[in-house]
């Protein structure tokens, strides 16, 4: 058995499908739109194989906070802590908040953690 793919609410789905495929080398499908729920989704589709499946919809409006229950972030495996500097960097320079490191973490984990467009944040290690 494995997770076949994971889903996040966005606000601007174009913009969201852009961010993934600049910085993380995501793949889109084709645009789903069922006019009747007005809902809209692609699903990114990463190196690795996993998948993330970005939707709108037009009553969806809140954004996650770190006080809620539910996902904290996603984490993308960069393959070393050089990768992880670089496109922490990358992603700093193009404006986006860098939250924490790049550090090594207590457990031992090389990482950093931004915010994308719309504030989910993102752990990138190694």
């Amino acid at each position: 058995m494995h997770i076949e793919h994971t889903a996040i609410w966005v606000r601007d789905l174009e913009r969201m499908k852009a961010f993934y495929e600049t910085y993380f080398n995501g793949k889109a499908n084709s645009l789903y739109h069922n006019e009747k729920k007005d809902f809209k989704s692609y699903f990114m589709t990463f190196d690795s194989g996993a998948r993330l499946e970005i939707m709108k919809k037009g009553d969806v409006t809140d954004q996650p906070t770190q006080t809620m229950t539910g996902w904290a972030h996603i984490a993308f495996s960069t393959g070393s802590k050089k990768n992880v500097d670089e496109l922490t960097e990358r992603l700093k320079q193009d404006g986006f908040a860098v939250v924490s490191g790049p550090r090594t973490t207590g457990d031992g984990y090389y990482e950093s953690v931004i915010e994308d467009e719309e504030g989910n944040l993102i752990e990138i290690t190694i």
